[in-house]
């Protein structure tokens, strides 16, 4: 459904909330094993996180490492979508059609329409920190 950058980078950043912290960051290395991305590809898609966003604190140097300070456990999988630039393909039409709406729709309108209102509603709803949690729980894993 979103690219393979998008997809590593909602892994990466609940890998991140869940296993680091401020006193124990994780090396870029580890994160890219646990989410099965290239290590090269993995730091670009942590770049993305950390500048601008900063949804993903960086330090540099020996004890560096990444980590997600507690009050960003709120954001939600938009917000990810958002900065990885993909949030606006869940408001388009599936077809991609520009004018497509509800007075002029495409053939797959009326049957997507529910399923694009649950998506939203789905990654406007779950917060890192509920996945953490989920996660912990045994509920959900990663890999």
């Amino acid at each position: 459904m979103f690219s393979k950058a998008t997809e590593y980078a909602i892994r990466a950043v609940i890998f991140i909330a869940q296993k680091g912290s401020e006193e124990h960051k994780l090396a870029l290395p580890e994160i890219a094993e646990a989410i099965q991305s290239p290590p090269f590809f993995t730091a670009k898609i942590l770049q993305k996180l950390t500048n601008g966003s900063q949804l993903i604190q960086s330090v540099r140097g020996p004890n560096g490492g990444f980590y997600i300070r507690p009050e960003k456990l709120t954001w939600t999988i938009r917000e990810i979508l958002n900065i990885m630039g993909e949030g606006e393909m869940l408001d388009k039409c599936v077809l991609g059609l520009k004018l497509c709406s509800e007075i002029n729709p495409c053939p797959l309108h009326e049957v997507y329409k529910p399923i694009k209102t649950q998506l939203n509603a789905m990654f406007e709803n779950k917060s890192i920190g509920l996945l953490v949690k989920e996660m912990e729980a045994g509920q959900y894993f990663l890999m």
